[in-house]
């Protein structure tokens, strides 16, 4: 008799990188996939969620949700609240309930942004933003279910919804010159990337806090210009400094994350994040 697969129930579907674990899918034949959206599945309704874990009864939960309105959050801190930090717990509990394990993504933006070297998961937090702020309490909430991978990620991309790429190659045809600050740092990261390694932590799992972003550093205008460069795009970036572009939400100045636990943890090689843009925007384009 053959083995019967092994569910993954995914939140957040519809966004980033719900979409692009819509992609793998086809690769991971042993398991058959749950997509929810708020549509399907109010993740701040307790009861809605302890009725999905009954009738399902995942061996995995991978919560893609989140509020991601970095700047928004800051006048609407409940409702970010509510998002990623008590749906989270939610989350956490009722897939402990039916012995499921739990992924959660979590931010850069839970570091201060004060330190210019690689940040070890164990590094001292201290989010900056009520984003920041939300998320790593959400990271409390997901431990909650002791098996848990919590993933902080840095600088998300896809072909899909609205993001950095995306903006810049909009810009770029439409404007002779941008300005992007120049004086933040971390590493932009494929959201088709980070859903290969979530199923690649899923399928052999170790617990715990783990950093993944693609290989390899920059400043948001620097990669700017190579948005622009592989968009074939003449609009030139001008260098800006975080005073020179102030936004309602703090950004950390460096959030640079160490990504050596997760590559021994799940034996996988991160690819640099040239590479990966590159295959990005020849998508998008």
């Amino acid at each position: 008799m053959a083995e019967s697969k092994r569910v993954i129930l995914v939140t957040g579907a519809d966004g980033q990188l719900g979409r692009c674990l819509r992609e793998v899918e086809g690769q991971w034949k042993r398991y058959a996939f749950v997509f929810t959206d708020v549509a399907e599945l109010d993740i701040t309704d307790r009861n809605a969620v302890r009725a999905a874990m009954q009738e399902h009864k995942p061996r995995w939960v991978i919560n893609a949700a989140a509020y991601t309105a970095v700047d928004k959050a800051e006048s609407e801190p409940d409702m970010a609240h509510k998002l990623d930090a008590l749906a989270v717990e939610n989350l956490a509990l009722e897939s402990a309930a039916v012995e499921a394990g739990l992924v959660h993504i979590s931010t850069d933006y839970v570091f201060p942004g004060d330190d210019p070297h690689p940040l070890r998961e164990d590094a001292p937090t201290g989010p900056q933003s009520v984003y920041g702020a939300t998320k790593l309490e959400g990271e409390k909430m997901a431990a909650l279910n002791a098996r848990n991978i919590i993933i902080r990620t840095s600088w998300l991309y896809s072909v899909y919804g609205n993001n950095f790429v995306k903006t810049m190659l909009r810009l770029g045809a439409e404007r002779q010159e941008v300005g992007v600050v120049a004086d933040q740092w971390g590493s932009p990261t494929s959201a088709h990337d980070l859903a290969e390694a979530v199923m690649a932590a899923v399928d052999k799992p170790s617990y715990g806090t783990f950093h993944y972003s693609n290989k390899g550093t920059t400043n948001w205008a620097l990669f700017a210009e190579e948005i622009m460069q592989l968009g074939e795009r003449e609009c030139q970036v001008k260098h800006l400094t975080t005073a020179e572009y102030p936004t309602a939400a703090r950004r950390p100045a460096y959030s640079i994350l160490d990504t050596r636990r997760f590559e021994a943890a799940f034996g996988i090689a991160i690819p640099e994040w040239e590479m990966s843009l590159e295959k990005v925007v020849k998508r998008i384009l």
